[in-house]
């Protein structure tokens, strides 16, 4: 069934990690290496600068103390945009959920910690599936339309920084921290209809992508590379068939793993510039709330004829995908 999307919102804190910074660790890297392998520029930080570069994060497990924001607060300051853009009240909301590729804690769920924070009274829930999990909230409250409140918010928050090795230099240039936040309803015709949510999984290749609990995360970065490739782009077209129009623009937001991927999925489906929008430059690969958030920045761009395809890949292996159809409100 079709869910309608009234706002978007989105939030990354203040505390920017440029390349500069990277190359004072000392860890083998330069701005040339960084922008030419992945893109990225910047990236922002819930950790003060200060305790990365004393530290360089060398006890994942003292990130969280020394976290100048929780991923509960990230993710209520995006909550707040998202319901302002939807003119409701905090109290309307019925649900909420989130997802996360590494929440603050195993118990409990995150989204009832934001959902404390916003003084909402109402169910709480997370959905874990890494960098696709705010794709796949959409793909199951699409399935479970019949029984939802009229208002919902999904959110996917990732402060990937705090399980960063800062003395390894393929991870450190990646992960920058954020949140998204979306209010959707099933009923309640919104600015956007949210089609065509699509979940697939390779779960014979989990070992690809991992966060241990209090560990760094890993990944084979060459073969997710080509994985993130591959999925994106089949996404993208399999979006393109089933709902292109004359008239129409379609735009790409993909997973902001990073600007050389991204760039080569564009090419791959020959998607013109100005269709397809980033961030990972300055924001870094902020895992789950990447797409959403991009799409948030764009949030008063978008024009009743836009179609914006969303396409993501991440750990599990997963793939998923979903179009927003901007429409006349």
């Amino acid at each position: 069934m079709t869910l309608w999307l009234h706002g978007l919102g989105h939030h990354h804190p203040e505390t920017e990690i440029t390349n500069r910074f990277l190359e004072e660790l000392d860890i083998g890297t330069t701005d040339a290496w960084i922008v030419e392998r992945v893109g990225i520029r910047a990236r922002r930080t819930v950790l003060p600068l200060d305790y990365l570069r004393t530290t360089r994060n060398a006890d994942v497990r003292a990130s969280a103390e020394a976290a100048e924001l929780t991923n509960a607060q990230l993710g209520a300051e995006a909550a707040r945009m998202a319901i302002a853009r939807a003119g409701i009240e905090p109290e309307q909301v019925g649900l909420v959920v989130s997802g996360s590729s590494a929440p603050d804690v195993t118990t409990p769920p995150e989204a009832c910690v934001v959902a404390a924070e916003l003084g909402i009274e109402s169910p709480a829930f997370d959905i874990n599936s890494a960098c696709t999990s705010f794709l796949v909230e959409l793909d199951v409250l699409s399935r479970m339309a019949d029984t939802l409140p009229d208002f919902v918010l999904a959110l996917g928050i990732d402060a990937m920084t705090k399980v960063t090795d800062y003395g390894d230099r393929a991870s450190a240039v990646l992960w920058g921290d954020g949140a998204a936040a979306a209010v959707l309803s099933p009923r309640v015709p919104g600015r956007a209809r949210v089609l065509g949510t699509s979940v697939a999984s390779d779960p014979g290749r989990y070992e690809k992508v991992v966060v241990p609990r209090a560990g760094y995360f890993g990944q084979d970065g060459r073969a997710v590379q080509m994985f993130a490739i591959k999925k994106s782009a089949e996404g993208f077209e399999h979006l393109r068939r089933e709902y292109a129009e004359p008239g129409r623009p379609l735009h790409l937001i993909g997973h902001q793993a990073n600007l050389r991927m991204l760039e080569a999925v564009a090419r791959r489906c020959d998607v013109a510039p100005e269709r397809h929008h980033t961030h990972v430059e300055w924001f870094g690969n902020t895992g789950a709330p990447g797409a959403a958030s991009v799409a948030s920045q764009h949030w008063d761009k978008w024009q009743a004829h836009d179609d914006i395809a969303w396409v993501g890949v991440g750990g599990g292996l997963t793939w998923a995908r979903a179009l927003l159809r901007f429409e006349e409100n």
